[in-house]
């Protein structure tokens, strides 16, 4: 009988990673100089050395850098370090007078007579003898620099998600306004020609407005939710527009355990309808075309150009897909590939998404979630 233990999810408490990343160190450091004389003594030197590598280590990492580099205040940095790390040098080289060349005369491991006369001198003039405080700064910093470069590193990438996630949700939150301004927009028209259809403009308001509050946090969400909600915004706006617009909805392809950055494709067909049916006098079309192929999705979004008016303003620029190619960069780098053309008479939007998949799809037990219908359903 075999057990497995399911080490995933386990996170150990900070002080425990720091003690086994210095643990770590030691083993290392500790075999690096074993080469020239032997493990035991190596060990013994190291445990000697250690605590004043960390403790320089720490007054770096987490008070000098923090406090004074990464809030510039540079001139402040170089005045505090400078004199930490004499200091820690000549504290190294204390320990090396006192205790290591001692022990490796004492045991035989040093025979060179000038190094053992050399050890007869005054204590300040061995502590401060020029090249082996040298040697003593080389030998402390060539540790902490390892170790701090990759301290920095993480911090570095750290404060560079956390950009990007502020920015990602700067440009996500963008949407939530924008497309609720646009739908009470439609719910008051139709409540102006007191038409029987608000309270079904209310009902599907509600829904989306749901998905977008509760679902819409996670940073991905399952494909065919997404589609399924695409699909009721759309019947939403062929309320507003009822037979003065055809649209074409279409989908193909397996949905299934595949998920997307969420409201990712809501903002191409929201454009759709506010530069193509809305600033259109007359009939008016839109296609939406959605297809799936193992995990590569492609949405095609074409709409009748009502053409460029005289002077450009900022509706006119497609700010919405100007925030959604900003989203793409960041939440798919290399993996999508969006293309907009703007000609004469149509407006053609083209996005390839690599999606990924869910390598265990979850049973789901509480509620079926719905499926994207192949056809957008008349209404």
């Amino acid at each position: 009988m075999s057990a497995v233990v399911n080490l995933e999810g386990i996170k150990l408490p900070r002080v425990y990673q720091h003690i086994l990343f210095w643990l770590m160190a030691s083993v290392i450091i500790t075999a690096m100089y074993a080469v020239q004389s032997n493990y035991s003594l190596s060990l013994r030197n190291n445990i000697l050395y250690m605590p004043v590598q960390i403790g320089y280590y720490y007054l770096i990492a987490y008070w000098l850098i923090p406090k004074y580099l990464f809030v510039g205040r540079y001139t402040a940095f170089v005045l505090l370090f400078l004199p930490l790390l004499f200091v820690s040098t000549v504290i190294s080289r204390i320990i090396g007078v006192l205790h290591v060349s001692p022990y490796m005369i004492q045991h035989g491991y040093i025979k060179d007579a000038d190094y053992i006369r050399d050890t007869h001198r005054p204590f300040l003039t061995q502590v401060f003898d020029i090249q082996n405080l040298v040697n003593a700064l080389k030998g402390t910093n060539f540790i902490i620099g390892f170790v701090l470069a990759i301290k920095l590193f993480k911090m570095w990438y750290e404060r560079k998600q956390a950009a990007l996630q502020a920015e990602l949700n700067g440009l996500k939150a963008q949407v939530h306004p924008h497309f609720l301004f646009n739908t009470l927009n439609n719910l008051y028209a139709l409540s102006l020609n007191q038409s029987p259809k608000s309270p079904q403009v209310i009902l599907g308001l509600s829904d989306i407005l749901r998905y977008m509050l509760y679902e819409c946090n996670a940073d991905e969400v399952l494909l065919e939710k997404e589609v399924f909600m695409m699909q009721q915004y759309v019947k939403l706006e062929k309320l507003r527009y009822e037979d003065r617009i055809d649209i074409s909805f279409n989908i193909s392809g397996n949905f299934k355990d595949k998920l997307i950055a969420p409201l990712l494709i809501i903002p191409f067909i929201e454009n759709a309808f506010k530069h193509g049916a809305s600033e259109t006098v007359g009939q008016v079309w839109i296609n939406i075309d959605i297809s799936v192929r193992d995990n590569h999705f492609k949405l095609k979004v074409a709409n009748n150009n009502p053409g460029k008016p005289e002077v450009d303003n900022e509706e006119r620029d497609h700010i919405g897909l100007k925030n959604v190619a900003k989203r793409l960069v960041l939440l798919y780098p290399g993996a999508s590939h969006l293309k907009i053309m703007d000609e004469e008479d149509t407006f053609l939007i083209v996005l390839s998404l690599e999606l990924n998949l869910i390598t265990q799809p979850v049973k789901q037990v509480q509620k079926k979630q719905p499926q994207p219908v192949k056809q957008l359903a008349a209404i």
